[in-house]
């Protein structure tokens, strides 16, 4: 069986050659000497190595990087209708590249200025927080493996699972268990953000699995460990990180304080989505958990300088604080890269990459670092672009750069006979859904299917990142591991059904029971509701036909009062039920508004589960209505048999609605 296990970083495979332009042998050769005495003298003079160090490569040779770039990122902003870019490049203890593109501001055109214009940090501002926790773990402040209960004073963490505390390790690794809640933590106006330690008191999650056992990204998890750099240092978070985290390495444009400074302010580039032929202002950045990444803000320069700080494991972030945020931490499998402190490992053509990415409504953010070539590449966008595919397009351009100067190492894998893979089919759902919020809707759409094939490979659909890759392809290379299929992506299975994947290491999936499926819930949910939609349309028509009818007969009897109600009853039910099935269709239909409502949690999506549970109310009188209905002989057979339909229509509806939390009820469903 693979269990979660902590690992040393992984090897990735032998240093690779100079990378770039064609250069003769001799002139290589020479090169390749010079660089091998140069580092022998160097060696020689700082005394033996430590075991952990880096090997870097000769520097990577990145002329026309310029040009590289001017011909992706322009053809980004246009596809996807993003207003405007900025790209920042390091190498060899400098920096390389570093360019703005298109607009901040859609209504002024102000044109994007890497060195002044600001952008928002999202999730990147996990990286300075797990800074700070370091330098207090090596003050004695904090204790990587000590319960997070003994530095709170204010609330605790609830003991979900006895002896097994929570700690600052499973913060910084995404394993603490906490159920992932967002919903309506994010204003509009940096003025109203309330404050972090009231804000995680008041809106502590459940604990969902005991801690360390399954890696799920986890905002209030790193929200937490803000607080305690707060309840160690004795000063408020933005101001240890702005005096022990951002000004030692000259990030003086760089803040995590809400609201921002005034200068700061002025100069931050707007956040937009795509509508009908132009763009929306979107809302919703700003937060109480500042250390999470909701509100901090940054230029492109100065996050080049922090890359540089990291590539050079510069002391003033401290004693190697560089390297252990970069460090394998913890790994769901070990066969599969996992992650660091906050970083993910990932590779890409047999590379490795120390990863990190940030998202908050309107802006996108991706930071790579390629320890052994000595390279980091950063870029964001102030736009969501077309279907929220911003996040993707910062990821392909870190591969196109990569595919362009630093070339695919040999693949040394070989596919194995797969055997018998029938038990890894079905549908995986990430550690990261939600189980108690509004948020677990999304699994309705975001399930990862497995299909396992004749000759032992496997088909998987919705594991991918890359928005155009619907479907993969993985062939065997071991017991539970597979590789895809002209690719270097692996999966791998253990015994518990856990899906670990290469692509997302911040992210387990488990695998579901058939009658948690999504897709039979989807079915359920879909018919009971077209029910409701066609009761909506034809209770009107048929109550007219029979006043019609009554009026063409003298003497024809009414209803009893009872069954007039009855009927009425039902029509306002299925026209409840209609209203919130439209409501939620319009609102998933563009997935950047969905995620704006509901950081927000707008009165739009506020009043939707208030909607479908007085639809719950009525229903239920609606199934007492159609016992009456058979006692009292109300209609005849074919009316008594629809109106039982509908009862049973809302069983099946409200039971699923329930189970994806869409109901405002007072108590815990799930």
């Amino acid at each position: 069986m693979h269990s979660a296990v902590r690992t040393g970083v992984p090897d990735t495979g032998p240093v690779s050659p100079q990378v770039g332009r064609v250069v003769p042998m001799k002139a290589h050769l020479i090169r390749i000497w010079a660089t091998a005495l140069a580092g022998a003298l160097i060696l020689l003079a700082a005394g033996p190595a430590t075991a952990s160090a880096t090997p870097v490569t000769p520097e990577t040779d990145l002329s026309g990087l310029a040009e590289t770039i001017d011909r992706i990122v322009p053809g980004q902003l246009a596809e996807h209708r993003i207003p405007g870019a900025a790209v920042v490049v390091v190498s060899g203890g400098r920096t390389v590249l570093t360019k703005g593109y298109g607009v901040a501001d859609v209504a002024t055109r102000r044109p994007v200025d890497p060195g002044r214009t600001g952008f928002f940090t999202g999730s990147l501002a996990k990286l300075f927080t797990a800074a700070a926790a370091l330098q207090l773990v090596d003050d004695g402040k904090l204790d990587l493996r000590a319960d997070v209960n003994k530095y709170l004073t204010t609330f605790k963490i609830e003991d979900s699972y006895p002896g097994r505390p929570v700690t600052l390790e499973h913060l910084l690794t995404y394993t603490a268990g906490f159920d992932d809640d967002i919903v309506g933590l994010a204003e509009a106006d940096p003025e109203d953000v309330g404050s972090l330690a009231d804000s995680l008191a008041e809106r502590q999650p459940r604990r969902v699995r005991p801690p360390g056992t399954r890696v799920a990204y986890d905002n209030y998890g790193m929200a937490l460990a803000g607080h305690l750099v707060e309840a160690a240092s004795g000063q408020p978070y933005a101001q240890y990180v702005e005096q022990h985290v951002l000004k030692p390495l000259g990030m003086n444009a760089t803040s995590v304080a809400v609201p921002h400074a005034a200068d700061l302010a002025l100069d931050l580039a707007g956040a937009y989505r795509p509508s009908e032929g132009g763009y929306a202002a979107v809302q919703g950045q700003y937060g109480p958990w500042a250390p999470s990444g909701t509100g901090p803000v940054s230029t492109p320069a100065d996050m080049g300088r922090f890359m540089l700080a990291q590539l050079s494991d510069d002391p003033r972030m401290g004693a190697n604080v560089a390297r252990r945020l970069q460090e394998q931490h913890y790994a769901q499998d070990p066969r599969i890269p996992g992650m660091g402190y906050t970083f993910e490992q990932r590779s890409h053509n047999g590379h490795r990459i120390v990863y990190k990415d940030g998202e908050v409504p309107g802006h996108h953010n991706v930071m790579a670092l390629l320890p052994r070539q000595d390279i980091g590449i950063y870029v964001v966008y102030n736009g969501d672009g077309v279907g929220q595919v911003a996040g993707w397009a910062g990821q392909s351009l870190v591969h196109q750069i990569m595919d362009e100067y630093v070339p695919a190492q040999p693949d040394g894998t070989r596919a194995v006979s797969g055997g018998d893979t029938t038990r890894y089919a079905g549908s995986y759902r990430s550690t990261r859904t939600s189980r108690t919020s509004l948020m677990k809707v999304s699994a309705l759409f975001g399930t990862t299917t497995v299909q396992a094939n004749a000759d032992g490979t496997l088909t998987t659909t919705g594991l991918s990142l890359d928005p155009e890759k619907t479907t993969q392809h993985w062939t065997p290379i071991g017991p539970g591991l597979f590789q895809e299929r002209d690719g270097r992506a692996k999966i791998a299975f253990d015994d518990e059904g856990t899906l670990s994947s290469s692509m997302n290491p911040s992210e387990a999936l488990e695998k579901l029971h058939w009658s948690d499926e999504p897709m039979l819930h989807t079915v359920l949910l879909g018919l009971s509701g077209l029910v409701f939609v066609l009761a909506f349309l034809v209770l009107p028509v048929n109550a007219l036909v029979r006043v019609l009818r009554r009026r063409s007969r003298a003497g024809a009897r009414a209803q009893p009062a009872g069954a007039r109600a009855a009927r009425l009853l039902a029509w306002i039910t299925a026209a409840l039920v209609t209203v919130f099935v439209g409501g939620v269709a319009v609102t998933m239909s563009d997935p950047n508004v969905t995620i704006e409502l509901t950081s927000l949690y707008a009165p739009r999506l506020a009043a939707l589960p208030i909607v479908a549970t007085a639809g719950l109310v009525l229903c239920i009188v609606v199934a007492g209505c159609a016992v009456a209905a058979w006692v009292k002989g109300w209609w005849g057979r074919p009316g008594r048999l629809c109106y039982t339909g509908l009862a049973l229509a809302g069983v099946v509806f409200f039971k699923v609605a329930m189970t994806y939390n869409l109901l405002a009820l007072p108590f815990p469903t799930n």
